[in-house]
């Protein structure tokens, strides 16, 4: 552990160009029965003045949203698992350069956060949505943070893996949605995500994390 990472207290010692926070399986709990989440939140509130631009995913993006801007999340009726179609709606943004009319994101969560309070709430800009899934993306302080309900980075078999752990063990495990060929667990997951993905963390450092960065990162605001 000593040899490949770091402890925060010696890290918030330091400036950085990005960072991703990612999420955790916890959506049960109320954020602040979070047995870390004081820690996270000193990790949140160090982040906005030392790193020039932050990627919260999943949980963590609810997370962050409720923590910095006081946005709550709901319990879904049942899990959001599966393969959603996604749309940008603002296609001039840098993050989504070189993207299609419609991009794919896994997600595989039991809440959500609602349209309404984000559009209700100046400082933060909803950027990509899906009809089936919801909030995908949210923007604030103009690309030095973005909040991704969904998962991007996702393997190719995931989805699969959490599946199959699950089945048999619950009586609510449905078979993620879109995601293998013929809707057919018996076949391969068809990958529809992997280039947007690609592409859009290369995006993300390219025009929001380098290009963006500061000489002086205290000059963040």
């Amino acid at each position: 552990m000593m040899m490949f990472y770091k402890d925060f207290a010696e890290l918030s010692k330091e400036n950085f160009d990005g960072m991703i926070i990612t999420g955790a399986p916890v959506e049960h709990l109320a954020f602040e029965e979070v047995n870390y989440w004081e820690e996270l939140s000193e990790i949140f509130t160090w982040a906005k003045t030392h790193v020039t631009s932050t990627l919260y995913i999943c949980w963590a993006a609810q997370a962050g949203l409720y923590f910095h801007y006081g946005i709550p999340k709901y319990p879904l009726p049942k899990k959001m698992f599966g393969i959603f179609p996604q749309y940008a709606l603002d296609k001039k943004l840098p993050i989504f350069r070189g993207f299609d009319d419609v991009f794919y994101m896994p997600h595989s969560r039991h809440t959500e956060i609602l349209r309404e309070d984000i559009v209700a709430n100046d400082q933060l800009t909803l950027i990509a949505e899906s009809p089936a899934s919801g909030v995908s993306m949210v923007m604030a302080r103009e690309g030095r943070e973005f909040f991704i309900t969904g998962h991007l980075e996702y393997a190719p078999d995931t989805l699969d893996k959490e599946y199959r752990r699950d089945l048999g063990k619950r009586d609510d495990v449905e078979m993620p949605v879109n995601y293998y060929l013929d809707d057919n667990p018996q076949n391969p997951p068809l990958v529809t995500w992997r280039a947007h993905a690609n592409l859009l963390f290369c995006n993300w450092i390219n025009y929001y994390v380098y290009q963006e960065t500061p000489y002086d990162i205290s000059a963040i605001k």
